[in-house]
């Protein structure tokens, strides 16, 4: 009978010790190590706004990381307009300086529209709006030669949406950097 009452205190002592064991097992693993080989290194930070974002400290100037990060591709208008409002020239002022000072790149003017009319009027819209874009940017210094548009009207949205903030997003003109015409 004693035996008996002993047993559920073995198995508590066993089941602290076994506990304890594998709590040392795990304090004295290091995965410093191996961490340092798979992740590289964190680049410092200043505290500044302008430090890069983990994952783009290595972007190049030039790139086409550079003007997707740095200048902004889009541009947006206003419904059923082609007129470049005083946000679209600021956007096309900075993509005409970058595409200045880098002219190994081309840049293919994409045009787009809401579904706020018939298909061939939002595809002429599209247009309108890329050929606004690509004036704007010869009007800057960017070489005529270096560009081309293309209206793609409501087929290739942003998103599908009724929502007047959200229908905006389809509203747009996006400068694609490429190195030779398509």
């Amino acid at each position: 009978m004693r035996n008996i009452a002993l047993m559920p205190a073995t198995i508590g002592f066993t089941r602290h010790l076994v506990a304890a064991a594998l709590l040392l097992t795990l304090a004295s693993c290091n995965t410093t190590d191996i961490a340092a080989v798979e992740e590289p290194a964190a680049a410092p930070m200043t505290g500044q706004t302008n430090d890069p974002a983990p994952g783009f400290e290595s972007v190049s100037a030039g790139s086409e990381e550079d003007f997707i990060l740095n200048v902004g591709r889009r541009t947006y208008f206003a419904q059923d307009s082609a007129t470049l409002d005083s946000v679209a020239r600021a956007t096309l002022d900075k993509q005409a300086a970058w595409l200045v000072s880098n002219p190994r790149w081309l840049v293919k003017l994409q045009g787009f529209a809401d579904d706020s009319g018939s298909a061939s009027k939002m595809a002429t819209l599209s247009q309108k709006r890329a050929d606004a874009a690509m004036t704007y940017l010869a009007s800057r210094g960017v070489d005529a030669n270096r560009m081309w548009s293309k209206g793609y009207g409501n087929d290739r949205e942003v998103r599908d949406c009724t929502d007047r903030s959200c229908r905006v997003q389809n509203r747009r003109v996006v400068s694609n950097l490429r190195t030779q015409r398509d």
